[in-house]
């Protein structure tokens, strides 16, 4: 499960009071966070590829990279937000050290019988998930955005159980069910989000485009665990 705390960037969105924006603003706002967000994308790549020969080191020292990764998410982030320049540093280093994280993951599921068509399967489902659940944030009647505070809720609780299943339960099973309950709750987060994007709910795109990578990166993950522990059961 992605133990990845994305309410960081979401200051901004999280009981707001949205200001009216007009059509053109909003699809200026909705352009350059869809850029934001791919050109993320490309600097975790970047990250992944460059960290996966170091995967071992990373995952001896996990916790000394992951705790200043997320601190340096919750806070280095909203303090940029709104400096030119220096916001689009600390979000390119955010996402090119998130890269570097799921190292220890990729080299386990490369390291499996087939595991660069798993990693491969699993970064195409998140896309066509991806794809689907943007297509039908843009379609439905339905606003997803008054949803805040319970994804908020179940987002800690999933990671609760999480932590309660890795240093007292040790079940696969429960492992297995934690990993589709947060499938979910990142499904509904991504139609969230993507209609907050579309409305023009965020204050600047760079938030925006936080929060849709935070929801790939983490469907990405949960798919890739998801992938790797069947394709491991079947060696």
């Amino acid at each position: 499960m992605g133990l990845y705390d994305r309410d960081y960037a979401r200051s901004s969105s999280f009981g707001f009071e949205t200001t009216k924006k007009s059509e053109a603003q909003i699809v200026s706002f909705v352009k350059e966070t869809y850029k934001l967000f791919a050109a993320s994308m490309l600097a975790a790549a970047v990250g992944a590829y460059v960290g996966i020969p170091f995967a071992p080191v990373v995952a001896a020292h996990y916790w000394l990279i992951a705790l200043p990764w997320m601190i340096f998410g919750m806070f280095g982030l909203n303090l940029a937000r709104n400096k030119p320049g220096l916001n689009m540093v600390v979000l390119f280093v955010f996402t090119f050290v998130s890269g570097i994280i799921i190292t220890p993951l990729l080299s386990f599921v490369l390291g499996l019988k087939g595991g660069g068509a798993l990693v491969a399967d699993a970064f195409l489902m998140t896309s066509a998930l991806f794809g689907a659940l943007s297509f039908f944030a843009i379609k439905t009647s339905k606003d997803f955005t008054t949803y805040t505070k319970p994804l908020i809720i179940a987002f800690f609780i999933i990671i609760a159980f999480s932590l309660i299943n890795v240093f007292f339960i040790h079940s696969s099973m429960f492992f297995l069910i934690i990993q589709a309950a947060f499938l979910l709750i990142i499904s509904v987060m991504v139609i969230h989000d993507t209609q907050n994007v579309i409305s023009g709910a965020y204050e600047t795109p760079m938030d925006g485009a936080i929060a849709l990578y935070l929801d790939f990166f983490n469907l990405f993950i949960t798919l890739l665990q998801l992938f790797g522990i069947f394709g491991s059961s079947e060696d």
